[in-house]
């Protein structure tokens, strides 16, 4: 019940392999750091991103090139419909990246994706993969172990530490989330908060029919299935656990534990 297939379609997701079948469903974070550290990341270095300092000028990434924006000309899209376009001479570069001056990319271990914004005031820390037609927005502070799939947002003043986003997830504003699991096509409402740390020592443990289970994890934030919304203002105990198409009301606190398919909490 509590397996992956139990949350999530993973059949269009690139890193499909973190999990696996038969597994506890938050067993993914558990490998999320061996996984990421034998990833092989494309070479970032030139003297256009300087490692930890923001970026003086907008740099664009296409085909393995490192381009300075100031000889392209750009146009602001909606970046996960593709609206991020990038031309030379009236011509555009298919699949071009952007990442605007003032961002901070601190460490090389960073995969920046096809057709992705990197907007001015965010931080970035490797080791961290951005899927393609993401959008990371002003003020996001990327803490490390992350990984997005494709068109995910990774929001505005929003903190995020070693934590799975699937395709289409998006947390747009002033959200926290740690050690945690975003599905497909969710979405979190302005100031969601996933707590991943009990007051208590020991393990995060959930309770299912009854029963509870140890989680083996000293920080577990929360997993959201296929499709599931937060309302804005909301907070997720630690371990907490929501199946697919649930919903979580505005300023409601959602108790630790397994909610399953249609929960609506209020």
């Amino acid at each position: 019940m509590l397996s992956a297939s139990s949350f999530f379609d993973l059949s269009s997701f690139q890193h499909a392999k973190l999990f696996t079948e038969g597994d506890s469903v938050w067993t993914a974070l558990d490998r999320l750091n061996d996984y990421m550290a034998d990833y092989s990341y494309p070479s970032l270095q030139s003297p256009l991103l300087p490692d930890g300092v923001p970026l003086p000028t907008t740099v664009v990434l296409h085909e393995g090139k490192i381009l300075d924006a100031a000889i392209l000309e750009i146009q602001y899209g909606d970046t996960t419909k593709g609206g991020l376009l990038v031309s030379l001479n009236g011509e555009i570069l298919a699949g071009a990246s952007v990442i605007m001056a003032g961002a901070v990319l601190l460490g090389r271990r960073i995969e920046v994706g096809r057709g992705v914004l990197i907007e001015s005031g965010s931080l970035i820390k490797s080791p961290t993969i951005i899927g393609e037609m993401s959008e990371v927005r002003h003020g996001a502070y990327l803490r490390g172990c992350c990984l997005a799939g494709k068109r995910c947002i990774l929001g505005h003043t929003t903190e995020i530490k070693h934590t799975i986003f699937l395709n289409d997830a998006k947390a747009g504003h002033f959200a926290y989330l740690g050690d945690s699991i975003l599905g497909t096509n969710t979405n979190l409402g302005a100031g969601t908060k996933f707590a991943n740390l009990r007051f208590l020592p020991g393990n995060v443990s959930i309770r299912v029919n009854g029963k509870r289970i140890d989680t083996g994890r000293r920080k577990f934030g929360a997993i959201l299935g296929d499709n599931t919304q937060t309302g804005c203002n909301s907070v997720t105990n630690p371990g907490t656990l929501f199946g697919k198409n649930c919903i979580l009301m505005p300023n409601t606190t959602a108790p630790s534990g397994y909610h399953p398919d249609g929960t609506l909490l209020s």
